[in-house]
């Protein structure tokens, strides 16, 4: 019986690492989350997307004389 009970302690141990392993991973992640953000990356690289988008824009729209042809 004593064995039983040393089996289940040794389980609630394992299960209890693992829930403050979870816990640890979650929060480094937390404070990793917006690293990205600070190099301004994803800025210049939204700006250079827009810039192209901007560019097939006009450059696809034809004016009145090259719709009739002239």
């Amino acid at each position: 019986m004593n064995e039983v009970i040393k089996e289940d302690n040794s389980l609630w141990y394992i299960v209890g690492g693992c829930i403050v392993a979870i816990i640890a991973v979650v929060i480094f992640l937390r404070g990793e989350k917006s690293e990205h953000l600070k190099s301004g990356a994803v800025a210049q690289l939204q700006a250079e997307t827009f810039s192209n988008l901007e560019k097939r824009k006009t450059s696809n729209s034809a004016t009145e004389d090259q719709k009739a042809g002239k």
